[in-house]
């Protein structure tokens, strides 16, 4: 998942924890 939904928020460590500083919605 290198892209989210424009409602994720990329703030969801719950699929890899990469996505934990992310947030490029």
């Amino acid at each position: 998942p290198l892209f989210i939904n424009t409602g994720d928020k990329l703030k969801i460590d719950s699929r890899d924890g990469s996505y934990l500083g992310r947030v490029n919605a």
